[in-house]
């Protein structure tokens, strides 16, 4: 799961629009950024195999970002954070909480069984990486409703529709671009490049919604 991610966060602001959509971006990926940073550091570790069906990512330890124990705290913490920090209502810290807490459920469903429910304990993963087509057209599809959702609360408060539809196409180029870019590559330069892409994502969904959040 890459862009399907974000399909969360556009749920997120149709559902509670008080918080800004760079929060709930950056919150659908927080788990990967922790994960890019950490593997920066060799403390989660991951292996590039080529044989692998779809993704080739062998993520084969990465207690501290992807085990249900870490999620469930690192979204706690963003709930906090944003609440404190932002000043946000606790109904949309929460709804920024959940972001990045769906970050591990859409990823039960794609990865293979390398998420452990417990430190150290059983890892589970649906596997849908292993069959490429399906997979894409689950992550476009879930972006797609996410879009409509967003699109709808936009169009009922007589908001136009660009910031949506250029999101939106930001987001399936990238999806494209990983999809024919070639595998390879330093594990270190894996995370550098994941932490910056999240990143830069987060920049845009900042500046094409940069009117006052919702009363």
């Amino acid at each position: 799961m890459f862009v399907g991610h974000y399909a969360a966060s556009l749920a997120a602001k149709a559902i509670e629009p008080r918080a800004p959509l760079w929060t709930y971006v950056i919150g659908a990926q927080l788990i990967d950024i922790g994960w890019g940073g950490l593997v920066m550091a060799g403390v989660e570790k991951v292996r590039i195999d080529e044989s692998l069906p779809g993704s080739s990512l062998d993520l084969f330890h990465m207690p501290y970002t992807h085990s249900l124990p870490a999620v469930i705290a690192w979204s706690l913490a963003a709930a906090v954070l944003v609440r404190m920090g932002l000043k946000l209502p606790w109904r949309a810290a929460v709804f920024v909480g959940l972001a990045v807490f769906s970050h591990w459920v859409l990823d039960l469903v794609v990865h293979r069984p390398d998420l452990e429910l417990w430190f150290g304990g059983e890892k589970v993963g649906f596997g849908l990486w292993n069959y490429p087509v399906p997979e894409q057209a689950v992550e476009i599809g879930l972006i797609a409703l996410g879009a409509a959702a967003w699109a709808w609360l936009r169009g009922r408060n007589g908001q136009a529709l660009w910031p949506v539809l250029l999101f939106v196409a930001v987001l399936v180029a990238v999806q494209i671009i990983a999809m024919v870019m070639p595998g390879g590559g330093d594990t270190a330069g894996l995370g550098a490049t994941a932490v910056a892409i999240y990143l830069v994502i987060g920049l845009i969904a900042w500046a094409v919604d940069r009117n006052k959040p919702a009363a």
